[in-house]
């Protein structure tokens, strides 16, 4: 008699996806680190900065974002919930946008 076994692999995330999800979290955090410079020196370059830095992480985001989309087509549903995850990109690029648009007043105001 034998026994056979299926295994089943995980799939994870597309290497181009890793990196554009990956390049959000140093250009959000920079932006972070850099209002915090602006709010402690009143110097306006770290505000053009974080500026900057948030229009980057808005199109890693939002590029990222995409993936989440594509990946919503093509999900096992074994392997958890997408739409979580689509829902959570979409929440960080949403609250990004409203950043930026604060920074567009920010500096000039």
């Amino acid at each position: 008699m034998t026994a056979t076994a299926d295994r089943t692999y995980r799939r994870g995330l597309h290497p181009l996806h890793a990196i554009l999800l990956a390049g959000t979290i140093p250009l959000f955090l920079g932006a972070l680190l850099s209002d915090y410079a602006y709010w402690s020196s009143h110097y306006i370059q770290w505000s053009t900065f974080a500026s900057w830095l948030i229009a980057g992480g808005l199109v890693f985001a939002g590029l990222a974002l995409l993936c989440a989309i594509a990946g919503l087509f093509h999900a096992d549903r074994r392997r958890g919930p997408p739409l979580a995850y689509f829902l959570l990109l979409l929440i960080t690029w949403i609250v990004g946008l409203f950043n930026a648009l604060i920074h567009a007043r920010d500096a000039w105001g």
